[in-house]
């Protein structure tokens, strides 16, 4: 995917504001994610790469004893989760913490969320990070805790063709398979609890919300200094994402510490 997701310039595109969830995640399996978690009662709740920290937010919402920390390096997506936090009730516990995952001191915690993540847990460099992604969510999560990682997969192999239209140097070995993705957590020291994953409906949602506001803008500011390099970026993410639908996947997956 292209990870070019923001425009730094204040007088650009507004950023993100069609999007609740910063990934393909509809409310339903929102909603159902929450009240799985919910009921083993987590008293800690450990975000990395939390984003603005909308689950971890709904979290604290249906497990009133429950506090939360975010970890981020994006000052602007943790600012607006200080803001959802404060109008929520939220922000006596909840704390947004700028700064990096790698060899976090955060947990351990009851609950550690890891969703499109796994790669600022440590410094090596995707698609091998995983295993050592892994062992850091098992070292962050208690005994008798819940991890949820959200992470990406090949929902069938890709032809060379397919590959050249993705992120630049895309390859097979940039994801596993689910079955692999699964093993890999067990390797590390978890049981899968429950597998799910996004379905189609959930990344078009999420694709199409990523793009519209910049889009919108674009159609109204044609002359305007950014609007060059505004175009050039949404349509090469389009074409990225026109050559990677349907074959790129995210799975939820709940995972069990082995004690």
């Amino acid at each position: 995917m292209d990870d070019t997701r923001h425009d730094t310039a204040t007088d650009g595109p507004p950023r993100l504001t069609r999007l609740t969830f910063h990934g393909p995640l509809s409310e339903p399996r929102a909603d159902s994610l929450v009240r799985r978690l919910a009921l083993a009662e987590p008293t800690s709740v450990l975000d990395l790469g939390c984003g603005w920290g909308e689950l971890t937010l709904r979290l604290l919402a249906a497990v009133p004893g429950a506090t939360g920390t975010g970890v981020d390096v994006n000052a602007q997506d943790l600012d607006r989760g200080r803001a959802a936090a404060e109008a929520r009730g939220l922000a006596g516990r909840m704390a947004f913490v700028e700064e990096s995952a790698v060899g976090s001191s955060r947990g351990p915690a009851d609950l550690v969320l890891c969703v499109g993540s796994s790669h600022a847990l440590t410094a090596e460099e995707p698609p091998h990070h995983l295993p050592a992604a892994l062992r850091e969510l098992r070292r962050l999560v208690r005994d008798g805790g819940r991890v949820l990682l959200g992470e990406t997969f090949w929902q069938r192999t890709p032809t060379s063709a397919e590959l050249s239209g993705m992120w630049p140097g895309a390859s097979v070995d940039d994801q596993p398979a689910l079955a692999s993705l699964v093993d890999l957590a067990v390797a590390a020291g978890f049981r899968p609890e429950w597998t799910e994953t996004a379905s189609l409906d959930e990344w078009e949602e999420f694709e199409s919300g990523y793009q519209a506001d910049a889009e919108v803008w674009l159609a109204d500011h044609g002359d305007h200094p950014l609007a060059a390099a505004t175009r050039e970026r949404l349509d090469r993410h389009r074409a990225q994402w026109s050559a990677y639908r349907g074959l790129l996947g995210l799975a939820y997956l709940t995972l069990v510490p082995v004690r």
